[in-house]
């Protein structure tokens, strides 16, 4: 075995072992490495902020350049140590992966709304997505965790599992920092107008491919939380890109589509009111079983991510290997 098949079976089985940590212990309780992370492109922000495009480009090129370039350095010192490698790898999959995380904060959402706790159920939405829960009811909580799992599928999983795939550790440390840093000044306020523009744009070009992957793997697995394949493929291709994002929309209406729900309508956050058109507009309202069903599928999806990218990494090598032999 050439030793970059080695090594590329070694980062298969890291992410592999990443992903099972993930599903067996969620994110780490104590000195996560992302909450780290996003503390200290905090920190260089209130150093770099500017009110301008330029500023904000700045600021992204240092505080995802250099994670991305440290990872670079590990992958080259490990290039011939595949258990290095794969130790490496699954460590850093487990950091950056929030999968069940994200299905225990919907468990928790639905559990609230099926209890009739409507207080609970708003405190807990902060832990999902930015919205301002105070005047939910409880159609409109379940909406919002509804959507923020679909969504989140992608972001928390999905994307981090497919650039894992294709690019490694770099990839890995690379995506779930584009991520972050649009979490923290890619939205839509006055301070970040400009200089979020930079980490919005490279977030949804990260997740242009990631997300379709996630609206096709949930057309597939729809069947097995009771929907329907067709009318998710459907909804997915008649209502992805009525959403604002390019890729919110792609994973939310094929979510829409597999649970038979409705989703959008109007949005606030923090005083500022976005009205969002409707995907799966014959679908009806949310519920807490709908956010169980949810949460199930975006476990399975997250599996079968899982399975796509252990296999695109394992075979990244062998290609590599016959490209090479067939230059000689």
């Amino acid at each position: 075995m050439s030793a970059k098949i080695a090594i590329a079976i070694a980062t298969g089985a890291g992410l592999l072992a990443g992903a099972l940590l993930d599903r067996v212990l969620g994110d780490p309780r104590r000195w996560h490495p992302v909450a780290g992370y996003g503390r200290a492109a905090g920190a260089l922000e209130r150093r770099m902020y500017a009110p301008t495009t330029a500023a904000g480009a700045r600021y992204v090129a240092v505080a995802a350049g250099v994670p991305t370039a440290v990872a670079l350095a590990a992958s080259v010192a490990t290039r011939r140590q595949p258990v290095a490698r794969a130790a490496l790898v699954a460590a850093t999959t487990w950091t950056v992966l929030g999968s069940t995380s994200l299905r225990r904060e919907g468990t928790t959402m639905a559990r609230a709304l099926a209890g009739g706790d409507l207080e609970a159920a708003r405190q807990r939405l902060p832990h999902l997505c930015g919205r301002d829960p105070a005047a939910l009811d409880a159609s409109e909580l379940a909406r919002a965790t509804v959507e923020s799992v679909a969504e989140n599928t992608s972001d928390a999983a999905v994307g981090a599992l497919f650039w894992g795939a294709v690019a490694g550790l770099p990839g890995l440390v690379g995506y779930r920092a584009v991520n972050t840093l649009d979490a923290m000044v890619g939205h839509r306020s006055a301070r970040y107008a400009r200089f979020g523009t930079a980490a919005a744009r490279l977030d949804d070009a990260a997740n242009l491919v990631p997300a379709r992957i996630t609206a096709a793997l949930t057309v597939v697995a729809a069947p097995m939380v009771g929907g329907s394949p067709s009318r998710a493929l459907w909804t997915w291709v008649r209502d992805g890109l009525r959403h604002p994002s390019p890729n919110s929309g792609q994973c939310e209406a094929a979510m829409a589509g597999a649970l038979g729900v409705r989703l959008g309508g109007r949005n606030v956050y923090a005083g500022r009111v976005e009205e969002r058109p409707v995907l799966g507009r014959r679908g009806g309202a949310a519920g807490a079983g709908d956010i169980h069903r949810a949460v199930r599928l975006s476990g399975l999806v997250t599996a079968a991510a899982t399975g796509l990218a252990v296999i695109t990494a394992a075979r990244r090598g062998n290609r590599k290997t016959r490209g090479t032999r067939g230059t000689r």
